[in-house]
């Protein structure tokens, strides 16, 4: 994935929270750019490759630092679609109620990723 400058990622971000916020859908490509910038805050703050979290169709990745995994499906992965993800990241969706709500699926011993969330933006 490459890099998102801060400032365009955090443009995405804000313009697709209100969106969120009121239900509606926001710009596929914002909501993708805010989705990969978000994605990369995560891995930044906590690099590794002990965790996937993927976000599909917009991206994954792996972070903590932990046992490396190279093939076939990680042991732990957390899955979620881009609003959820942006709900988490932001602050506006829980880490236990999105889990509770079936909307975050995670599996493994190491998928308990909610005391990375909200990020810092």
């Amino acid at each position: 994935m490459p890099k998102i400058a801060d400032a365009a990622g955090r443009a995405a971000v804000t313009a697709v929270t209100p969106a969120l916020a009121a239900a509606s859908t926001p710009e596929r490509a914002e909501l993708a750019l805010a989705c990969r910038w978000l994605l990369q805050r995560l891995e930044r703050e906590s690099p590794g490759n002990s965790v996937e979290v993927r976000v599909p169709p917009f991206g994954a990745i792996q972070f903590v630092d932990g046992p490396r995994h190279t093939r076939g499906t990680p042991p732990n992965v957390v899955e979620m679609d881009a609003r959820t993800f942006v709900a988490l990241a932001t602050g506006t969706l829980a880490w236990a109620t999105g889990v509770a709500e079936g909307a975050i699926r995670a599996s493994g011993i190491r998928s308990d990723i909610g005391e990375f969330f909200p990020l810092a933006l």
